[in-house]
């Protein structure tokens, strides 16, 4: 479920600044109040995800204009589980 560690990489490398803030964003509000085009909830069949049993919301971060972070949120564990991290759109997405 865990992106690979060369997507993580390559988002890093590619925009450092954006994906710290990301970082950050996730941390600290991973789910606004109010939702913008570039942090939002997914829709759908990806709305949710599964982690250890549990149902969470996943949500998207717009890193750059290609790439995203994805995430579940578990609130059962007050935690967030990175599912895709890297610079291309998801394919998931293009169902």
């Amino acid at each position: 479920m865990t992106p690979r560690r060369g997507d993580r990489e390559s988002l890093c490398q590619q925009a450092r600044e954006n994906t710290c803030r990301a970082w950050v964003t996730m941390r600290t509000d991973p789910r606004p109040a109010t939702e913008s085009p570039r942090h939002h909830r997914l829709k759908g069949t990806l709305a949710h995800g599964t982690y250890r049993q549990q149902t969470c919301e996943q949500w998207q971060i717009e890193v750059t204009g290609g790439g995203h972070l994805w995430y579940l949120v578990d609130t059962a564990r007050d935690t967030c589980w990175i599912t895709y991290a890297g610079t291309a759109h998801p394919r998931a997405t293009d169902r």
